[in-house]
């Protein structure tokens, strides 16, 4: 399961980069509406959402696992504000899998 984890971190740097990547250089180089169209119509929306409810749960985990026993959260909580959740949760679950 943890190599499945791994794969998990990879795709999860390796895709959303892709794709910023290709925004990017469609869009010469710039940032300019990239915001705006995260919430360009409700489908895209609901995925926005979606994922920043998930990222907030996990953001809050982490918080109440701190203050119940000391973790290091910043190994998590830095690849989920630099790279993104996609990386984040994979991480915490290769970190905290116990094999049988």
């Amino acid at each position: 399961m943890k190599k499945i984890y791994l794969i998990l971190c990879i795709l999860g740097i390796a895709l959303p980069y892709y794709n910023l990547f290709n925004f990017l250089k469609i869009n010469n180089w710039s940032m300019d509406g990239f915001f705006s169209l995260l919430y360009e119509n409700y489908a895209v929306s609901m995925l926005s959402m979606d994922l920043t409810v998930a990222a907030s749960s996990f953001l809050i985990f982490l918080i109440y696992s701190y203050r119940k026993s000391p973790i290091k959260i910043i190994r998590y909580l830095l690849p989920m504000f630099l790279v993104g959740f996609s990386l984040a949760l994979p991480l915490y679950l290769y970190d905290n899998h116990k094999s049988n």
